[in-house]
């Protein structure tokens, strides 16, 4: 039996599956990167470029990786791969946080409360150091399945001794210069964990508090109000949420501009704000009450500053006389414009009371728990004390009012339980006294850049209005803070000397050896305490906020480590948006602090992950999507194209449902990159390409033009960090190319000659278009594009000097396409085939409708009239015979000028031909009568004889 005509067609040919199997292959490719070590081929390729480094936020080493971990690692891989790509010059070294106090608490957890109670600080530290490297090497290998490139084997950790090292330099040059203080003031403090808290420790939710009013009573009856006949016991009626610091009370604060007046009710003369009477009285319940007038039955007011100096019996501590101030921190929302006021309970309280130099007293322990100093609540957790105090209040008839009220409070990050304010001894860094503030907000104002742009604010509004910055903590699993107390008097000692002594120390041993060696033994000899001269030193106990570890990682990494092309400051930060109040702004405020500039030159955020319904994902809900779950499943590529098509500046929704959708859109890419491939099966770019940009057909031209357009805007998103952008480009323009020219071009690729010029034309183009796709997906579809590479032609795939990996075959350029497109031209023909395009829409919704009426079955039997106005009809005739016939997929074309695009569709009266299918007048090549003349022609080229059909 002789061949058919069937198989002379150059039907597509290629090994490159349909099915993608990700979860299967995807780790294969990853242990042959691995073996390629791609990492590292990348950046000797660009050594001698221009870097650019990404600095890695230090995720904490405490659990498998979340669905965030991944939205975070993915962006900066796009990051870094299309940098690379570019040839920029990339080292990527990630980190961990591995100490602080969630590790800790887990370790106290696991070993229980017997062991705990006799375990060294040396054992419990290394037992939290097991537990960060055991979580480290987890999620490593969950960021690598990720398919992130980085110096995976080189990461750096935060508990490392020259990491350490670094913590200890930035302190020495910010203490030296007088930046970091020891002092005694108010700050958040968890009673659970024991330890202090720095603002961005803190999270924050409802809590139900009880909101009440209490009576103070004064020294004396104010002389305004005596003179207008009000006579007995006055008092200052105060508004608290807090019960349990009223034995620490011992001041009230006004609003200096507001006017007070005295209200008789119950009995008593009560002053408040005017502004709050009604409201006051309300929630007291009075049905009867008065306001102090005078003669002409005007309300008598002082202002808030004219009753400053007014003293008064403390609540609870009556042995103590409290003095009234006014501060511009009391507003009149609520209350009732006199606040109770407490100096170790609140940052605006302790700032009145250092105005007005008011005591502090502080009646609260390291647990929550009242000291003897409060009196008759001593022993009662702060918690406990509220409803005791409160009904001790009302036994003592100061009580007016009490009600519950809900509100947003502060709660610790860790254990998430309420914090209380408490003055203690800490360290701080000082926001003001060398200027750190403005410098910090001159560096955000005018010298980074951050994307998205409004998120300048958003840091600067914070670093304007926080307070000095709290850096002590009081647990054992960190970096110490790295100064000494004098065993005699109890001064710090802590010069130069000493400094570099731990530098130099932590260096060798790493920061255990502060809980093991002696001081005598590594500092200088003679080193004494400047105050009294006793050379008896104690190692300070408290450790660094862990916020301040990491911050200081422009240092201890960036600094540390520029031999491995790191370098001071780094190009980009890119972490989630909370860190514009955590790493961003401790890594800002060390860096400024310590060398004057800030670590980045640019700041990127990524929003969270949520659920469809925008709710963040939790455990309760059931609603969090585990990325180990996700590429099991779907395959890593489906995750990162999901990653790339979102707007990461805001909280991103992800689903099975949203992941479906984005499989749905990795086929589409996928099956692009098949036809592509498989169209090219017999192309060598060497010898076949078609050099002539005029030898291109109209829908060639139009075709490379539009690739070249894809090329320019695709680039300038990735230089923007503009993946979404990226993402949407590329899938319109794979879909508009599946829509119409691979549709159209098929005809000529498979029907054609095989070298016919009008096939290779096409091969040509479409060689242009994967060159362009493949390069330009590559930092999104890691693992797929690869796999294209491999599938390539063989003759392209074996030339000599060819990139084994496609993140090593750098960033295309429309200046080597093939044939040179030319500028002008190219943009003509984007614009003159448009209109061919518009055309093509008329048309195709006549042979839509043609069909659904039975006048034909299939486009090729179909004969199109077109009406089109009079400028498009000469553009579409300029095209010149035939390109309307291919683009339409139809028998025959004409055209007639028109109002605007119509078409009309009858059946074809020509014959179908065997081979291509398309109705045409068969016998224009006489050695073959039964095909039309082009196939006559393609069957001569490849030798076919008659006979044989």
């Amino acid at each position: 039996m002789g061949k058919s005509y069937k198989d002379t067609m150059n039907l597509p040919k290629t090994d490159f599956a349909m099915r993608a199997n990700l979860p299967a292959n995807e780790p294969k490719r990853l242990e042959k990167w691995e073996n390629e070590r791609i990492y590292q081929q990348v950046l000797d390729k660009n050594r001698d470029n221009k870097p650019f480094v990404l600095h890695d936020g230090p995720p904490y080493a405490n659990g498998p990786i979340h669905i965030g971990h991944a939205f975070n690692k993915i962006l900066k891989d796009f990051v870094n791969k299309s940098h690379a790509q570019m040839g920029f010059f990339t080292p990527y070294v990630p980190g961990w946080d591995c100490h602080g106090q969630p590790i800790e608490h887990m370790v106290e957890t696991t070993i229980g409360p017997e062991r705990m109670a006799t375990i060294s600080q040396p054992d419990l530290r290394q037992l939290c150091r097991e537990w960060a490297e055991k979580y480290v090497d987890i999620q490593r290998e969950g960021f690598k399945r990720l398919g992130v490139n980085a110096d995976w084997d080189n990461p750096y950790l935060t508990f490392l001794p020259n990491y350490e090292a670094g913590n200890v330099e930035i302190f020495k040059q910010m203490y030296l210069d007088g930046s970091i203080y020891r002092g005694r003031k108010p700050i958040h403090w968890c009673k659970s964990c024991h330890t202090a808290l720095a603002e961005a420790e803190i999270e924050y939710g409802d809590e139900t508090s009880p909101s009440i009013f209490v009576r103070f009573a004064l020294d004396a009856m104010p002389g305004i109000f005596e003179a207008a006949g009000a006579t007995g016991q006055a008092y200052i009626l105060i508004w608290t949420t807090t019960p349990w610091t009223l034995p620490a009370n011992t001041a009230v604060s006004l609003a200096p501009d507001a006017d007070y007046v005295m209200v008789q009710a119950d009995g008593a003369n009560m002053i408040f704000a005017q502004e709050l009477v009604e409201q006051v009285a309300q929630a007291a319940g009075w049905e009867d009450f008065r306001i102090v007038s005078n003669e002409a039955g005007e309300p008598v007011t002082l202002k808030g500053r004219e009753m400053c100096g007014l003293t008064y019996t403390c609540p609870i501590r009556h042995d103590l006389k409290g003095t009234v101030i006014y501060g511009d921190h009391v507003t009149l929302d609520s209350g009732t414009g006199a606040v109770h006021t407490a100096p170790g309970h609140g940052q605006d309280d302790y700032l009145v009371g250092l105005e007005f130099d008011i005591p502090l007293l502080m009646p609260v322990d390291d647990s929550g728990v009242l000291t003897d100093e409060a009196g008759p609540f001593a022993g009662l957790d702060v918690e406990a004390a509220n409803p005791v105090i409160i009904d001790w209040l009302r036994d003592q008839g100061t009580l007016v009012a009490a009600q519950d009220i809900v509100h947003s409070y502060p709660h610790c990050w860790r254990c998430h339980q309420p914090v209380i304010f408490r003055a203690t001894d800490q360290w701080f860094v000082s926001m003001d006294k060398n200027g750190l503030r403005d410098k910090a907000l001159h560096a955000i104002n005018d010298e980074v850049r951050f994307v998205p742009d409004w998120a300048k604010n958003r840091i600067g509004a914070m670093v304007a209005d926080r307070p000095d910055w709290c850096i002590s903590r009081q647990r054992s699993w960190g970096v110490p803070i790295p100064v000494f107390k004098c065993a005699k008097c109890g001064s710090t000692v802590a010069t130069e000397a000493t400094f570099d002594a731990v530098i130099a120390l932590f260096y060798e041993k790493g920061a255990d050896a502060w809980f093991t060696e002696k001081p005598a033994d590594y500092l200088p000899k003679h080193t004494a305490c400047e105050v009294c001269g006793c050379t008896d030193l104690l190692p300070e106990k408290d450790i660094l906020d862990v916020w301040w570890e990491s911050g200081v990682s422009h240092t201890s990494v960036l600094k540390h480590r520029e031999a491995e092309g790191l370098h001071f400051p780094a190009e980009l930060y890119l972490e989630g948006s909370d860190q514009h109040r955590g790493w961003f702004q401790s890594s800002l405020l060390t860096s400024v602090g310590a060398y004057g500039t800030p670590p980045y030159q640019s700041v990127m955020h990524c929003g969270f992950t949520v659920d469809e319904q925008g709710r963040k994902m939790s455990k309760s809900l059931g609603n969090g999507i585990d990325p180990a779950e996700v590429m099991e499943k779907y395959g890593a590529d489906v995750l990162r194209l999901w990653v790339s098509s979102v707007d990461y500046s805001q909280d991103v929704s992800i689903s099975d449902t949203i992941l479906k959708q984005v499989s749905d859109a990795y086929r589409r890419f996928r099956n692009t990159f098949r036809f592509l491939l498989g169209s090219l099966d017999d192309f060598d770019d060497a010898t076949d390409a078609v050099s002539d940009w005029n030898a291109l057909e109209p829908i060639d031209q139009y075709y490379l033009a539009a690739a070249a357009a894809l090329l320019s805007e695709v680039t300038q998103a990735y230089q923007e960090f503009r993946y979404n952008s990226v993402y949407r480009a590329c899938y319109e323009f794979v879909n508009d190319l599946s829509a119409v020219y691979m549709d159209v071009a098929k005809d000529r690729l498979y029907s054609e000659a095989p070298n016919s010029p009008r096939r290779r034309a096409v091969q040509t183009v479409l060689m242009n278009i994967l060159e362009v796709l493949v390069r330009v997906m590559t930092p999104i579809l890691s693992f797929t594009t690869d796999e294209v590479w491999e599938h390539y032609p063989r003759a392209m795939r074996e030339r000599a000097g060819r990139a084994g990996n496609v993140q090593l075959a750098g960033w295309p350029d429309a200046s080597d396409f093939v044939p040179a497109l030319p500028a002008d031209e190219g943009r003509a023909a984007l614009e003159s085939f448009a209109v061919a395009l518009e055309a093509r829409d008329a048309a195709m919704k006549a042979l839509e409708e043609a069909r659904g009426a039975k006048l034909v079955n299939k486009s090729q039997e179909a004969v199109v009239e077109l009406t089109a106005p009079a400028e498009a009809k000469a553009a579409l005739d300029a095209l010149g015979e035939g390109v309307l016939e291919e683009l339409f997929i139809v028998a025959s074309v004409t055209v007639v000028e028109g109002d605007e695009f119509a078409a009309t569709v009858s059946a074809s009266t020509s014959e179908k031909c065997p081979r291509c299918w398309n109705y045409r007048e068969l016998g224009g090549n006489a050695h073959h009568p039964d095909v039309c003349g082009r196939c006559g022609d393609a069957l001569d080229a490849i030798g076919f004889g008659g006979e044989d059909a």
